[in-house]
C-alpha cells in the first residue's frame, strides 16, 4: 500500500497554512516517498479552509513525480465546466498524473453559499461527473437537465486527467458510477477496512456488468486523519477533544484511523493493506512536517 498526503488546508488549531508552508510540506512528502499530494474541497467549513484547487496549483513546482489529486472536488457547487477547466489547467501546468476525484459533498453550507438546492445534489452530481469527464478529454457536452452545452475545452494534455468518484460505499452510488468514472475514492473515517473490502467486491460486480476491467479500475482511501504520538492518553484526547466533534462522529467509530503510537499506526496501515487498499491519503492533525516523517516510518 502506498501513502499519499493531503495538503493541510484547514486551521485545526495551529493557524492557517501559508504558501511557503504548503510548498515545504509538498517537498517533504515528495522526498519521503509519498506517491500523491491531494486537496479536499469546501467553501465553508467548521474551521478556516483554503481553496483546494488553488492550493494544488501553489505546490506544482514541488511535487516532482507525485500524482496530483482532488479528493474530492465539488462539481455541483463549483459547476462542472469550472471543475473541468481547473483540472485541465493543472494537467497543462505539470507533467504529473492528475486525478480529479469528484463528489457531491456532504455540507449543506457549501450549497447555501452558492445558492444551489442541497436536495438536488445527487441528481446534479449524476449529470455533472460525466460532463467533467467528457470535457477533460476534449469532448463537448450537450444540454442536460441542469447544465447547458459546453466545450470543447483547450488547452488539453495527453493523457487527460482521470475522473474518479467519491463514495462511502453505498451500493447505489457504486452501481451508478461504475460505468462512467475512472476510479473510486473511499473515505477513511466513513468506512472500515472490512467495509472497504465489501464495497470493492460489490464495485467489481458492477464493473463487470458494465463491461469494464476490474483490474485496471483503481481506488484509494482518502482523508485518513493521522497523528503518530508516544504520549500516553494523547490518542483519546485527540479523538474526543478535536476529531470527534470536528467530524460529528463518535470517537469509538474512528479506530481505523492512524492516530496513536507508532505500533498502533503500523497496525492500522496493515489492516487497510490486508483489505486490499493500494493507496491511503493521510492528513496530519498537527505538526505536519514531523508527522509526515513519523507516518512514513510507521508505514515501513
Amino acid at each position: 500500500m502506498d501513502l499519499g498526503a493531503h495538503l493541510p488546508l484547514a486551521d485545526l488549531g495551529e493557524g492557517a497554512p501559508s504558501g511557503r508552508s504548503l510548498r515545504e510540506y509538498a517537498r517533504t512528502a515528495r522526498d519521503l516517498g509519498f506517491s500523491t499530494v491531494a486537496a479536499n474541497d469546501h467553501l465553508v467549513w467548521r474551521r478556516p479552509w483554503l481553496d483546494g484547487p488553488t492550493a494544488l496549483a501553489a505546490v506544482l513546482n514541488e511535487v516532482g513525480p507525485m500524482t496530483l489529486a482532488t479528493s474530492i472536488a465539488l462539481p455541483v457547487v463549483r459547476h462542472p465546466v469550472v471543475v473541468a477547466k481547473a483540472l485541465t489547467s493543472l494537467a497543462a501546468l505539470t507533467d504529473s498524473r492528475v486525478i480529479g476525484g469528484l463528489g457531491p459533498g456532504s455540507s449543506e453550507a457549501d450549497y447555501d453559499a452558492v445558492g444551489v438546492p442541497f436536495a438536488e445534489r445527487w441528481a446534479r452530481f449524476d449529470e455533472a461527473l460525466p460532463r467533467v469527464r467528457a470535457l477533460v478529454r476534449g469532448e463537448p457536452t450537450t444540454d442536460g437537465t441542469f447544465y447547458g452545452a459546453a466545450g470543447p475545452l483547450a488547452p488539453l494534455r495527453e493523457p487527460p486527467p482521470e475522473v474518479w468518484f467519491g463514495s462511502w460505499g453505498s451500493d447505489l452510488r457504486l452501481a451508478a458510477m461504475a460505468a462512467v468514472a475512472d476510479g473510486w475514492f473511499a473515505s477513511a473515517y466513513n468506512i472500515t477496512p472490512s467495509g472497504y473490502a465489501d464495497a470493492r467486491a460489490r464495485l467489481d460486480g458492477h464493473l463487470v456488468a458494465a463491461g469494464r476491467d476490474t483490474a485496471s479500475f483503481p481506488d484509494a482511501v482518502a482523508t485518513a486523519w493521522a497523528l503518530v504520538t508516544s504520549r500516553p492518553g494523547e490518542r483519546q484526547r485527540e479523538l474526543r477533544a478535536l476529531l470527534g466533534p470536528l467530524l460529528g462522529r463518535d470517537p469509538e467509530t474512528l479506530a481505523d484511523l492512524p492516530i496513536g503510537s507508532p505500533a498502533y499506526c503500523s497496525e492500522v496501515f496493515a489492516r487497510w493493506a490486508e483489505a486490499g487498499v493500494r493507496l491511503m491519503l493521510v492528513w496530519p492533525l498537527r505538526d505536519p512536517l514531523r508527522q509526515l516523517e513519523l507516518l512514513a516510518a510507521a508505514h515501513e
